[in-house]
């Protein structure tokens, strides 16, 4: 039987597609976000039923990041953990952490089985984008009004009672928006004002550049990223009126590092390109 003019086009586009990858950085761009988004969300499909026997339960989050990381290989993305020691700590604490691009999350999957119990506050339209805001909601993730900060207040500090009698870590973005401008950028008080209340220790954990990204120019290159975990800051015996110096301490401590991360590999990246030449 002949081939349809449907089965033409798709055989011809599937024959174009390593021509298109290779020569345009565009096509590139979209597709790796393509692929990125398509498997998680169809590892969401697949593991929502498995979840279900435990809703809400933080250790769905382990489940769903021994399979997902491997998204990180598809796309050439290779990620390196330093301060290992401070993150593994059976603790409640608050993780801040930079905030570069919805990427993080692959990061996030490379070390949660370091972290083993953690859970992250994230905007509440993101429940919404089913499958994934089902399963985030089922691994037990805090959704949070960003419009309504006393609301936001509230969900969070009730959230704490039970991070500190299960000593399960707390993943917050202060930034609160990506930015992937070579810099950190401003905090906002909210995850200090939780520390401070609960008396629980931040823990930052730094992103280095995404050199390799650029959604401005539409590419999506491979690259190298480090993680780096700081030691634990205190807040024993803090208040509300140390919030703004403990916020400024946090950044600045991350600032420095994301800086000297970031000119670790870019230092690595030219001299493999030296070496290649």
């Amino acid at each position: 039987m002949a081939p349809s003019y449907l089965e033409i086009i798709l055989v011809g586009f599937i024959l174009i597609l390593p021509f298109l990858y290779e020569t345009s950085s565009t096509f590139r761009y979209y597709f790796k976000f393509l692929v990125y988004y398509g498997i998680v969300m169809a590892n969401s499909i697949i593991l929502i039923p498995i979840m279900m026997f435990r809703p809400g339960n933080v250790k769905n989050l382990l489940l769903a990041s021994s399979i997902c990381h491997n998204v990180s290989n598809l796309l050439g993305l290779r990620w390196e953990l330093k301060g290992r020691e401070n993150l593994e700590r059976d603790q409640a604490c608050i993780v801040v952490a930079n905030h570069q691009s919805s990427l993080d999350i692959l990061g996030m999957f490379e070390i949660w089985r370091v972290m083993d119990k953690c859970t992250v506050v994230a905007k509440k339209e993101l429940f919404y984008a089913w499958p994934f805001g089902l399963a985030a909601w089922l691994c037990g993730l805090i959704f949070i009004d960003r419009m309504n900060s006393e609301k936001a207040r509230a969900v969070l500090n009730t959230a704490t009672d039970k991070i500190k009698e299960k000593k399960i870590k707390l993943w917050i973005f202060p930034e609160g928006t990506r930015h992937n401008t070579g810099e950190i950028h401003p905090f906002k008080k909210g995850a200090f004002h939780v520390a401070v209340n609960s008396q629980l220790p931040i823990l930052p954990v730094v992103f280095s550049s995404y050199y390799f990204l650029s959604k401005k120019d539409k590419r999506f290159d491979s690259g190298r990223i480090v993680i780096t975990t700081l030691p634990a800051i205190d807040t024993k015996g803090l208040g509300t009126e140390d919030v703004e110096a403990l916020m400024d301490k946090t950044r600045n401590a991350m600032s420095e590092v994301f800086y000297s991360s970031t000119r670790e590999v870019q230092r690595s990246l030219n001299l493999c390109k030296q070496h290649v030449n």
